[in-house]
């Protein structure tokens, strides 16, 4: 099973995220501490699952829908892989794969990603 979130203020506006066998796990709003210049202090958690096995065709999909300003991102877990999508562009790396994982803060700072927010779980 895949599990993850989006953040509903990540998505480029008139963005559309098709079904690929996600099912809604919860809607939350959180207010949001750290939020950097530019973003919303109040963000809306959009929870989902899938039994899909199609990782690429999901990862790409929002990649395809995550706004580029303000270095967006969102990751799931698939097995012993993390998947962390930004707006056109996937990386994914073997969990606890510490050249892997900052390969993809890397990029996230490159975007423009906060780096407090570059803390997903491993």
């Amino acid at each position: 099973m895949i599990s993850g979130y989006v953040i509903g203020e990540s998505l480029r506006p008139g963005a559309v995220l098709e079904p690929y066998g996600l099912r809604l796990r919860k809607i939350s709003r959180v207010e949001v501490g750290g939020a950097a210049e530019g973003q919303p202090s109040v963000w809306t958690l959009v929870e989902w699952e899938s039994d899909g096995e199609d990782v690429d065709a999901l990862a790409d999909a929002l990649a395809g829908v995550l706004a580029p300003e303000l270095g967006w991102y969102t990751d799931f877990v698939v097995g012993d892989e993390r998947v962390v999508v930004f707006a056109d562009k996937v990386c994914r790396y073997r969990r606890g794969d510490a050249a892997g994982r900052a390969e993809a803060v890397a990029y996230g700072r490159s975007v423009g990603t906060p780096g407090h927010q570059l803390d997903w779980p491993e």
